[in-house]
C-alpha cells in the first residue's frame, strides 16, 4: 500500500470518528500538529438553497467552509480545540462574535489566527504576509466585545479556543466578502479555472492547491521594474524582476517548499506542469491563470 493511499485512509477514518461524536480520541496535545485537510470530503461546499443562514454546532476540531452561525458549548473540559475556515480564494472572511461565556480568568482562549497554522508551518508563510506572525492573532481575553468583528487578509482563516467549564462557550457567524485582488489563497477543489491580478505591490503572493494535479498556465503577464521584488528568484530567473515559482512540498509554508519550475518571462499559451503534491505558485506583481486538472 502507498504511503499517500495509506494517508488518505488514516484521514477518512478519523473524519468518520469525528462524524459519530467519538472526540476522545480527536484530543489534540496540540490543535496545530493536525492536518485539517481531513475534513474536506464530497460534501465540503454545502447547497444553501431556501436556507437564509446556515446553523450548526461546531466540534472541538472542525473545518468550516461556508458563511452560517456556529455555536460551540462544552460537555467537558475542551483544552486544545481548532476550527479551520476556507472561503472562496477571490473572498474575505469575516468573524463576527453574537455571543461569548468563556472564563478567561481560568485559562479559557479564544483566538483568531489570519491564516492556518498546520504542524508548525504557516499559510501565508512569513514572507508572503504583511503582518508580524505575533500580530496575525486576535485574542479575545486581550480585546474582549471591542473588536467584535475579524476580517481575514486572505481566504482562509483559523479559530483556536479552550474552554473548561461545561456549559461554556461562544457563537459566532461567518461572512464572506469579495476580494478584487487576491494575493494569498488556498484552493478548496482540485480543478478549475483561476485568474491571479496582482497590482503593482511590493510584496509576495502565493496561490496553493493541496491535491496532486495537473496545473495549465494559459496566460502569463510579468513585468519587469527593478528594485521591486521582495523574493530572490532561482538562479533560472537571473534577477530579472517579477516572476513565477512553482512549488511543491507536503507542508503549508510555501518558504520551505521545493522548486520545481520558474517562469521568468511573459507568454501566451497553455503550459503544462505536473505535481505529485501540494503545489504553491509564489509571485510578485503579476497576471496569470491557472487551470489546475486532477492528476
Amino acid at each position: 500500500m502507498s504511503p499517500s493511499f495509506k494517508l488518505q485512509c488514516h484521514f477518512i477514518l478519523i473524519f468518520l470518528m469525528a462524524l459519530r461524536g467519538e472526540n476522545r480520541y480527536l484530543e489534540l496535545r496540540e490543535a496545530a500538529d493536525h492536518d485539517p485537510f481531513l475534513l474536506f470530503g464530497a460534501n465540503l461546499k454545502r447547497e444553501l438553497a431556501g436556507e437564509p443562514v446556515y446553523r450548526r454546532a461546531l466540534r472541538c476540531l472542525d473545518m468550516l467552509s461556508l458563511p452560517g452561525q456556529f455555536t460551540f458549548t462544552a460537555d467537558r473540559p475542551q483544552l486544545h480545540c481548532a476550527a479551520f475556515l476556507i472561503a472562496e480564494p477571490e473572498e474575505f472572511i469575516t468573524i463576527h462574535y453574537d455571543l461569548v461565556s468563556i472564563d478567561c480568568q481560568r485559562g479559557d482562549f479564544l483566538k483568531v489566527f489570519d491564516g492556518w497554522i498546520l504542524k508548525g508551518e504557516k499559510f501565508p508563510s512569513s514572507q508572503d504576509h504583511p503582518l508580524a506572525t505575533t500580530e496575525r492573532y486576535i485574542d479575545f481575553c486581550d480585546s474582549g466585545l471591542s473588536r467584535r468583528s475579524i476580517r481575514s487578509s486572505q481566504n482562509v482563516a483559523m479559530i483556536f479556543f479552550r474552554v473548561h467549564e461545561p456549559g461554556n462557550g461562544f457563537t459566532f457567524t461567518i461572512k464572506t466578502d469579495p476580494n478584487l485582488f487576491p494575493c494569498n489563497a488556498i484552493s478548496q477543489t482540485p480543478s478549475g479555472r483561476f485568474t491571479l491580478v496582482v497590482p503593482h505591490l511590493r510584496r509576495n503572493c502565493s496561490f496553493s492547491i493541496i491535491y496532486p494535479v495537473v496545473i495549465k498556465i494559459s496566460d502569463l503577464t510579468l513585468g519587469h521594474l527593478h528594485g521591486r521584488q521582495l523574493k530572490n528568484p532561482s538562479a533560472g530567473c537571473g534577477g530579472i524582476g517579477d516572476f513565477v515559482e512553482l512549488l511543491g512540498g507536503p507542508g503549508l509554508d510555501p518558504s520551505k517548499m521545493m522548486p520545481l519550475a520558474d517562469l521568468c518571462y511573459s507568454f501566451h499559451g497553455p503550459v503544462d506542469i505536473k505535481s505529485s503534491s501540494s503545489v504553491h505558485p509564489l509571485a510578485l506583481p503579476t497576471k496569470w491563470h491557472l487551470h489546475p486538472q486532477p492528476k
